[in-house]
């Protein structure tokens, strides 16, 4: 080994390891820190922008349960408006029936008339009322369900809008339909009838769809929390190992200091060489 007082070899060594080591317990701090191993692109460019990219769908997910849960609240309201609606028709169908009884008196079917009017426009009052986040879809001209399925909406999935609305194209009675006598009681029994008929299909209509909702949020709440997994997979720490880790790393800290001291005397054994 050459003595030398202007290069010393040992101490560079020395140093380029204690750098090493405090780069190494720079990272290992970090992971501890943040609880993960690439939280940033200079960690691991690569994984770091595959986890990027899975957020970005994770994000887009949550934006599609908001639209679903939107969409199952406007199909639970449409779909309590018509059960409403069925159970009025029901009711009027039996004021109806007894109108309709040639042994009925003018006085009782007068209030028998009475009281399916006022049965009648509470079909007008709940059909305008059935409205959710300013969507109302029984509506005459409702407007359609709507629910994006997908993180870059690109697919939807559409409930239509079922006119429950009076004289409209499911509910036959109009909002002149009246049982005054018997023969317009009759009339009216074959259009409830109908009607009953028409409700409980768009009613069918209504449930399968809000199904289908409920199906897709539940496959997407899925997919959101895979992803997330996976997400944690490529870039949470292990926080047992870090600890373990570090441990060790500071153990070589404490001798790379050690060891840069020792060769930073080394010229200073040159003078004995002059003694």
């Amino acid at each position: 080994m050459a003595f030398s007082v202007n290069t010393n070899a040992g101490a560079f060594i020395a140093l380029q390891n204690l750098n090493k080591t405090n780069t190494a317990m720079d990272k290992t701090q970090n992971a501890i820190n943040t609880g993960m191993k690439v939280s940033t692109a200079k960690d691991n460019a690569a994984i770091f922008a595959i986890a990027q990219n899975l957020r970005s769908n994770v994000s887009g997910l949550n934006a599609v349960k908001q639209s679903i849960d939107r969409a199952l609240g406007a199909a639970d309201v449409a779909m309590a408006a018509g059960q409403a609606v069925s159970d009025l028709l029901i009711e009027m169908k039996e004021k109806a029936v007894a109108a309709a009884d040639k042994g009925q008196d003018s006085a009782s079917r007068t209030a028998l008339n009475d009281d399916f009017v006022q049965l009648r426009d509470q079909i007008t009052s709940i059909v305008n009322n059935a409205e959710f986040n300013g969507l109302n879809a029984v509506k005459s001209g409702g407007d359609d369900i709507v629910a994006i399925l997908d993180d870059t909406a690109s697919s939807t999935l559409t409930i239509g809008a079922q006119d429950l609305s009076l004289g409209g194209t499911v509910v036959k009675l109009t909002a002149s339909s009246g049982i005054g006598t018997q023969s317009t009681a009759l009339a009216v029994v074959t259009n409830l009838e109908d009607s009953l008929k028409n409700v409980n299909a768009s009613l069918s209509k209504l449930g399968s769809g809000a199904k289908r909702l409920e199906l897709q949020k539940s496959f997407v709440t899925k997919l959101s929390d895979t992803i997330e997994t996976g997400i944690g997979n490529l870039v949470d720490a292990d926080l047992a190992k870090e600890s373990a880790k570090l441990q060790s790393l500071q153990v070589k800290q404490q001798l790379g200091m050690q060891a840069l001291s020792i060769a930073n005397q080394q010229p200073s054994a040159v003078m004995r060489l002059f003694q």
